[in-house]
């Protein structure tokens, strides 16, 4: 293996903390279980539907209906049963974000929306946990990590959320952005390769390309200013 026995003992003995098990969070949960992550906590509150089934690849025909973590949980543990998974079926929010998140070694951000992302953003500051953020919108998505201390926050690059515009999800796009956050956390947790810190990868699927581009700390971040 690229990492080798040490490095797969680092993921084995690692916790991550997924929020969201929709289009992003099903396709990170699949690889990062595929990976041999040995602890993964998912969290999300909402219910499967027939319009999800396009994009949130561990959620079936017979799952509408169902909570979105149970239906994780229950894939994951039938893909590998060596692994624990903790599925929470809750709203994130600044009250319990904190608790939420416990000891996990790092956090993705496969939500929809900036105001919790900017909560768990904040969690990230707090407890020095690298966050890695994802995003998707139509054909399009982003990604990049967020390391504390050491790179913009996601307040540095994003200090307002952005419009709340509604595309048509293609499946294709989060199943790609959530494979370079999986991609990323491998690779943090192994200290393998180099990372998308301090960078913003930016996917334009209608083109068919990706570009990066660098990224830096806002001086006056209302979020992590005090960690400079």
């Amino acid at each position: 293996m690229l990492f080798g026995r040490e490095g797969q003992e680092r993921l084995d003995n690692a916790h991550v903390f997924i929020a969201g098990a929709g289009g992003l969070g099903c396709p990170v949960a699949l690889y990062l279980a595929a990976a041999g992550i040995g602890t993964i906590t998912i969290v999300d509150n909402d219910f499967i539907e027939t319009t999800n089934l396009n994009r949130q690849v561990l959620h079936y025909e017979k799952d509408v209906g169902r909570q979105k973590v149970d239906s994780v949980r229950e894939k994951l543990a039938a893909f590998n049963s060596q692994i624990t998974v903790h599925a929470v079926s809750t709203t994130i929010d600044q009250a319990n974000a904190a608790d939420l998140v416990g000891d996990a070694d790092l956090i993705i951000d496969a939500l929809d929306n900036f105001e919790t992302r900017y909560v768990l953003n904040q969690v990230a500051i707090e407890k020095g946990i690298p966050f890695i953020h994802g995003a998707i919108s139509g054909f399009d998505g982003q990604a990049t990590v967020l390391i504390p201390g050491k790179t913009p926050c996601l307040r540095c690059i994003f200090p307002k959320a952005p419009p709340k515009v509604v595309f048509p999800a293609v499946g294709t796009t989060p199943g790609l952005i959530g494979m370079i956050q999986a991609n990323e956390t491998i690779k943090y947790l192994t200290g393998t390769g180099e990372l998308l810190a301090g960078r913003l990868l930016i996917l334009d699927g209608l083109r068919g390309t990706t570009d990066s581009i660098e990224i830096v700390r806002d001086e006056a971040c209302t979020a992590c200013r005090e960690t400079k």
